[in-house]
């Protein structure tokens, strides 16, 4: 995304500044800390060693100027770099290690609770559309969390993605981090998939529509307070009219 991309009231574009990127670190700090409850962090930002590593996306208002959802981009030239990751503190990752084209990971990705606009969610998916073309990415992963640390309350969600949407052997993600939930381990029969996507992040449900697939267990994360579960998308899997609909909000 070498330009803006403005489609209809937002605008998405690389963060310019070290003002902008703490703009995206205080949204961060409203949707992870204080929309959850959790502690503040120092001078209310959500900011961590990999913030120097990364591009910043942002998406705002145009009309108000208004930040309402933020990323964050890892470029990494293949799966020889994976161990550098963010991910790769929660998930053992040797095997994508082997994936030979050029990968990034999406993180930190977050909606302003006020923004209710379904377009945001649209412009933040077609600013990495033209990311990923622009780089001629071939995997895109990272974490989708799940609000809270009780697996119970997400568990046709857990089935579903367990009957569904596991990772394929060769990419896989092991287990690495010490407190995990093995939902793969513990797959009812018949999983209530509208209970199942009402609980789901929408991030990863779009993920989901596109074809991607998550590690087979959820990481229990204590300082964010929140499970997630490791998220891969292979480019070239993309459903051909998915593609198409994703590039024209990027054009």
């Amino acid at each position: 995304m070498t330009s803006p991309l403005a489609k209809g009231r937002y605008v998405a574009r690389f963060a310019a500044s070290p003002a902008d990127v703490a703009a995206a670190q205080r949204l961060r700090h409203l949707c992870f800390f204080e929309q959850a409850g959790r502690p503040a962090r120092p001078g209310r930002l959500d900011a961590d060693a990999f913030d120097a590593r990364c591009h910043h996306v942002l998406v705002e208002d145009r009309r108000t100027a208004q930040l309402v959802c933020c990323f964050r981009l890892l470029p990494l030239t293949d799966g020889a770099e994976i161990g550098h990751s963010y991910s790769a503190q929660y998930y053992e990752l040797s095997a994508l290690a082997d994936f030979a084209g050029p990968m990034v990971e999406m993180g930190r990705f977050c909606i302003h609770p006020d923004a209710r606009d379904a377009d945001v969610l649209r412009v933040a998916w077609g600013a990495m559309t033209r990311y990923v073309d622009d780089h001629k990415v071939e995997l895109l992963f990272g974490c989708s969390s799940f609000r809270g640390t009780e697996a119970a309350a997400y568990l046709d969600a857990f089935d579903m993605l367990a009957a569904r949407h596991i990772a394929p052997r060769r990419w896989l993600p092991r287990i690495k981090a010490p407190q995990v939930i093995r939902f793969a381990e513990r797959l009812r029969t018949d999983p209530d998939r509208r209970a199942a996507l009402l609980r789901m992040p929408p991030l990863l449900k779009t993920y989901l529509t596109m074809g991607g697939w998550v590690s087979d267990h959820a990481v229990v994360d204590t300082d964010l307070d929140t499970l997630h579960v490791f998220t891969g998308l292979e480019i070239g899997a993309i459903p051909p009219a998915r593609a198409r609909a994703l590039r024209m909000v990027a054009g």
